[in-house]
């Protein structure tokens, strides 16, 4: 008899991508649940993108769900991953999207923009990886958010890079805390990306600039980098781990 089960028998993995209601994260949700995942939409405040965009990947088959949380927030995101085991199941993928930039020169940051930039970046994805290390299903994948700019020290970017820098040194440390697990732990540091996270504040004549300055002679897609994650995410990539994968078309 043959006992080789079917796809359809097979359990639907879990994909939990933070701040995936637009840009990015709304990309790297697609992505994933056209790979076959059952994708937890998570977003910070206003539910209409969230809930539209469940609403698209349910029309397509995938199962799906809008989870409200503030990854900043300790509580919400144990809440985030409770509500999320209780409707999609135990969590397989983890994919730390949320971020804010905001540039300005280091000397003109205000405690404010500096607490608010490092409790996004920083202690959001704290938070999650704390939680994914004893719920993260064996086997699984984390993938975090780093940035070119912490390669190009330009201006302006000084504490919006103490953040990413942040975020690799969690990436390199917790891929050998999580041994034993099969669980890898990657991050992506995209380029310029045309998303309204990098356009908003800039003039045309600066998003040209941007766009030069990789080989490839243009900004990157939303589509670009969840490629990539979809590749980290993957069976393909088991043997990649510890690692900050820069998909910037070869700018740095």
């Amino acid at each position: 008899m043959n006992t080789t089960a079917t796809s359809a028998s097979l359990p639907t993995r879990v994909a939990l991508v933070t701040g995936a209601s637009r840009g990015i994260g709304a990309a790297i949700a697609r992505r994933l649940a056209a790979d076959g995942f059952a994708i937890a939409v998570n977003y910070a405040a206003g539910a209409a993108p969230a809930e539209a965009l469940v609403a698209e990947l349910k029309a397509t088959g995938a199962r799906a769900l809008a989870v409200q949380a503030d990854v900043a927030n300790a509580e919400a995101v144990r809440a985030m991953f409770d509500t999320v085991e209780a409707q999609l199941g135990p969590v397989d993928v983890l994919v730390n999207n949320a971020g804010v930039l905001q540039t300005a020169p280091l000397a003109a940051h205000s405690d404010a923009l500096y607490d608010y930039t490092f409790d996004i970046n920083v202690r959001g994805t704290f938070n999650t990886l704390r939680e994914a290390a004893t719920r993260l299903a064996e086997g699984g994948r984390i993938v975090n958010f780093s940035s070119t700019t912490l390669a190009l020290h330009m201006p302006g970017y000084a504490i919006y890079n103490a953040t990413k820098a942040a975020v690799e040194a969690f990436t390199h440390v917790f891929a050998k805390e999580l041994r034993g697990r099969r669980i890898t732990v990657n991050a992506v540091a995209p380029g310029p990306v045309a998303t309204s996270l990098f356009l908003d504040g800039k003039t045309d004549e600066q998003i040209q600039a941007f766009a030069q300055m990789p080989p490839l002679q243009r900004l990157g897609q939303p589509e670009d980098i969840a490629s990539v994650v979809s590749f980290l995410a993957g069976l393909d990539a088991g043997w990649v781990n510890g690692q900050v994968l820069r998909a910037n078309g070869g700018v740095a």
